[in-house]
């Protein structure tokens, strides 16, 4: 992977697009294809990463892994590992992540919406 030029226009657009709106701030946080989706399956209560898996059949365990990380990263979803064995991991929404279901359900409720109904999301 290549290093990120900091001090690069595109950079320091980025900047201050984070630093001055809001939604540009939300986006860099949930921003992307599985995000929102590992947040709604999460918003009914702590899973595993099986659970979270079968949920959400489409996305590869690559993807499922590494957004799970930076949601984690990004503060929104707590890991807590047991120390057993064979492994026992959880995911379960933080304050914050918490904080975004309104948001989440809200999305879902317009997609209802604007599809007439059709579709189902499990």
């Amino acid at each position: 992977m290549t290093a990120i030029k900091e001090a690069s226009t595109i950079q320091q657009n980025k900047k201050y697009a984070l630093d001055s709106c809001p939604v540009t701030y939300v986006m860099e946080k949930i921003g992307g294809f599985w995000k929102p989706i590992i947040l709604y399956h999460l918003s009914s209560g702590d899973k595993r990463y099986s659970e979270l898996k079968r949920a959400i059949p489409a996305v590869t365990e690559k993807m499922l892994i590494q957004h799970l990380k930076q949601l984690e990263t990004d503060g929104l979803v707590i890991r807590t590992a047991k120390p057993v064995v064979p492994p026992h991991v959880t995911y379960e929404l933080s304050g914050a992540g918490k904080g975004l279901i309104p948001v989440i359900h809200a999305m879902a409720e317009w997609a209802f919406k604007d599809m007439d109904g059709k579709y189902t999301c499990k």
